[in-house]
């Protein structure tokens, strides 16, 4: 299995060396190059995260050591991923049961576990910088606190992400820094990016992202797919499922579609968007358009200008057409949102407001008769205050909450300025 470069198609490198750069040489994003699997019978017959190992390893294609890859894989998959059923055809796949109650841990653990086994300069310090919505700092929080040799540092938009998720990013202390940005995830996204466009500072500093620009949070976030065919099959459910996938920067989409192009048996994926309709308004034909992004209740898809889009378009050819026929696309607004909350939450169903998004846009692109799976991307607890608002009743908070909950958030405020988080990084901050 091949990764090219979304800047230059005829690049061509192995899972090592595109776990080993965080860009591409020529600036662009490193994409798979699929190759469909015939095996998927067999395959989805073997216990999740055995199967998902075996995945990663194949993704490697001999790039790495076969046994340290399945090690680290069943590692970082040891996560359970419940598929609940709703009603009738409609169903929710639960992958917030990790450390930081998010889906995000799939990734950030898979990282945490692949570095090691493609570094070349060993016992030298590394520092993770990642930018983040809400969920991806907290599961890189959690994923590299005490791992020795590494610091991880945050950025998050001040006041836009939830008490508690704010929290988990900020409390945990130890080789783990948090940066409050006065502005959007887009000010935090761009500053991140300036940083690792500085050579020396990148050079210096063994700067790594975390975010989902990074193939190792993709090859995580591709296997689970392969489990929501499994589950259902075990479950006598035959169908290709419709799978609503919550989206904000998309890479949780493009790992959905590089399952799908390596075989896994899904139906359409559906593009669930909030107010922020960048990539629907582009699929309505209204041309592609970042601008800045909005608040609204599912925060960690606040996304203006998401990052992952151009994997979408290579993997298509940049066809729009191609990828129009692979998708179906919609938002919900902030009324929709909650609506969609309160009715699912009342069947005794753990919703927060992302979940939300994907069930009320699922509900409109599936066509009568369809399986629907909506992806269940945070515990609803991590939105306590929305989920409240639209309950009308507290919710209970599971222990890892509450043992952070009271906690006083370090004030780490930085303006929304690249030459602000350079300076930072060069002043050598320790942690």
């Amino acid at each position: 299995m091949w990764w090219t470069s979304s800047a230059d198609p005829a690049l061509r490198v192995d899972l090592r060396a595109a776990l080993s750069s965080n860009l591409a040489p020529d600036g662009g994003l490193f994409c798979l190059v699929p190759e469909r699997w015939n095996d998927w019978d067999d395959l989805l017959r073997m216990p999740w995260p055995d199967r998902g190992a075996e995945i990663v390893t194949r993704l490697a294609h001999g790039a790495l050591d076969a046994t340290a890859v399945r090690r680290a894989a069943r590692e970082a998959l040891d996560i359970a991923t419940p598929l609940r059923r709703l009603d009738r055809n409609t169903y929710a796949f639960e992958l917030f049961h990790g450390p930081s109650l998010a889906f995000k841990d799939f990734g950030a653990r898979m990282l945490a576990r692949l570095l090691p086994l493609v570094d070349d300069r060993p016992g030298q310090p590394r520092t993770v910088l990642t930018a983040t919505s809400g969920d991806t700092g907290a599961a890189v929080v959690a994923a590299f606190l005490g791992v020795p040799g590494a610091r991880a540092v945050v950025l998050y938009p001040k006041g836009r992400v939830s008490a508690l998720q704010e929290r988990q990013i900020a409390c945990m202390g130890g080789n783990t820094v948090a940066l409050q940005v006065a502005g959007s995830f887009d000010d935090c996204q761009a500053m991140v990016k300036a940083a690792f466009a500085d050579a020396r500072l990148a050079g210096d500093l063994r700067l790594t992202s975390a975010n989902s620009i990074h193939v190792g949070r993709l090859v995580a976030q591709m296997t689970y797919f392969s489990e929501i065919a499994g589950k259902l099959r075990a479950a006598a459910v035959d169908d290709e499922p419709v799978v609503a996938v919550p989206s904000g920067n998309f890479g949780h989409l493009c790992a959905g579609l590089y399952a799908k192009a390596i075989g896994v048996p899904l139906g359409p994926l559906v593009v669930a968007t909030n107010r922020n309709r960048t990539v629907p308004d582009h699929l309505d034909g209204l041309g592609w358009r970042p601008r800045p992004s909005v608040a609204t209740p599912s925060n960690a898809m606040d996304v203006g200008a998401p990052n992952n889009w151009p994997r979408v378009e290579t993997l298509f050819g940049g066809d729009l057409d191609r990828i129009r026929g692979a998708l179906r696309w919609g938002s919900a607004d902030d009324e929709a949102t909650m609506s969609a909350l309160a009715r699912y939450s009342q069947g005794g169903i753990a919703v927060d407001p992302h979940t939300a998004v994907a069930l009320a846009v699922l509900e409109r692109a599936r066509r009568p008769g369809e399986c629907g799976v909506a992806v269940a991307t945070a515990h609803p607890a991590k939105f306590a205050e929305v989920v409240e608002t639209a309950l009308g009743q507290p919710v209970a908070l599971p222990e890892p909450l509450r043992d952070i909950a009271t906690r006083t958030v370090p004030l780490r405020p930085l303006p929304a300025d690249p030459e602000a988080l350079i300076a930072w990084l060069r002043m050598g901050s320790k942690v």
